[in-house]
């Protein structure tokens, strides 16, 4: 009767199973501790071109079905370790996903049997963070062009004017009235510009609107649309956050922190792979996030104008000087103050300081 009853729990257990791995709507699989393929979900079937008589056989001679070549020394290493492993893939055919292998633990003889993995499509969203990246650095530089572009040449246009009218012979007929429509034009112009930068983009889709900020949320989002940089230059982030949230318009800081790890991936020799250090904490009413590389460095000549519009610390290193003018206008403008610490061949760090009510 006992064993009776095994048979009929066991038989209970795999249905239950079945009807899981059948039902789930994302891809999944289950390995063995041998690396024996032995269940997947339909999704799994449909994303990796799986087949049914491919259940039991050894992953290494599907391995090309999933188009990521670390694929089976992650499942060896959760498996050895018994721990989660969660990371980024990007496969062959180009797209991402978030894969999570956990182990599969037979609790009563204390031993990891096998793994149970999870691929959640995140292709859309990566593509979505790097197209707001895009777009938030156009919407910075436009706003700067208005700004500083074109405020500068009107406002010598109307000193030009105010000295014209002190000509002797601003009483004429015709003068005058010339004179009074060109500064009425004036005007008019920067009153558009004014209006444009400081209302008319506050109702468009990025409103620059302060919030309560989650620091690892944006730093994940961050490291996805970073990604494939991350992945080809074998990139490694260190966090140690003391502050994790606090008040900053999202996709301003979103920005800060983008430009900040791009360019500690890309200033680090190719040689070795790059480090980034990533702190924050509290420091006399501001919230400091701290941004440090084991990059090429630069010199007390390179940091005096790093910051300006169109400045790189080499030419070597493609890019369009703008992403650190990027980082100091949107810091400054916040009431907030950069502190950069570099010597050549021994990295960067730069402290940006963010006021806090």
């Amino acid at each position: 009767m006992n064993k009776n009853k095994k048979i009929s729990d066991l038989t209970q257990l795999n249905e239950d199973l079945e009807n899981y791995f059948s039902n789930t709507i994302i891809p999944q699989l289950f390995v063995d501790a041998n690396l024996i393929l032995r269940k997947f979900t339909p999704p799994a079937m449909k994303q990796f071109d799986l087949k049914s008589e491919f259940i039991g056989m050894p992953l290494e001679d599907i391995r090309e079905n999933f188009r990521f070549p670390t694929f089976i020394s992650n499942i060896n290493t959760v498996i050895a370790t018994g721990k989660i492993l969660e990371k980024e893939i990007q496969t062959t055919d180009f797209k991402w996903y978030q894969m999570n292998i956990l182990p599969y633990h037979v609790r009563n003889e204390n031993r990891t049997n096998g793994v149970i993995i999870t691929f959640v499509d995140i292709t859309p969203r990566v593509k979505d963070l790097k197209e707001q990246e895009r777009l938030v650095l156009e919407h910075e530089l436009l706003l700067d062009t208005i700004a500083h572009d074109i405020k500068n040449p009107l406002l010598v246009l109307k000193l030009t004017f105010g000295l014209m009218k002190e000509f002797k012979d601003k009483n004429s007929a015709k003068f005058l009235p010339l004179m009074q429509n060109h500064e009425k034009s004036l005007v008019e112009i920067k009153k558009i510009i004014d209006d444009l930068t400081e209302s008319r983009w506050e109702k468009q889709k990025y409103q620059a609107s302060t919030e309560l900020i989650d620091l690892p949320n944006i730093l994940e989002d961050v490291r996805l649309s970073l990604a494939p940089q991350l992945i080809e230059t074998d990139a490694i982030i260190r966090q140690d956050l003391k502050v994790s949230e606090f008040t900053f318009v999202r996709r301003k800081l979103r920005s800060v922190l983008y430009n900040l790890m791009n360019n500690a991936i890309k200033y680090t020799p190719e040689s070795q792979s790059p480090e980034i250090q990533v702190r924050s904490f509290k420091e006399d009413g501001y919230v400091v996030i701290s941004v440090k590389d084991n990059g090429i460095g630069m010199g007390p000549e390179v940091q005096q104008t790093i910051f300006e519009k169109f400045k790189r610390a080499t030419k070597m290193v493609d890019g369009s000087g703008v992403g650190l003018y990027l980082v100091n206008t949107i810091v400054t403008q916040a009431g907030g103050k950069i502190d950069l610490i570099s010597e050549p061949g021994h990295g960067t760090e730069i402290k940006i300081f963010l006021k806090q009510d």
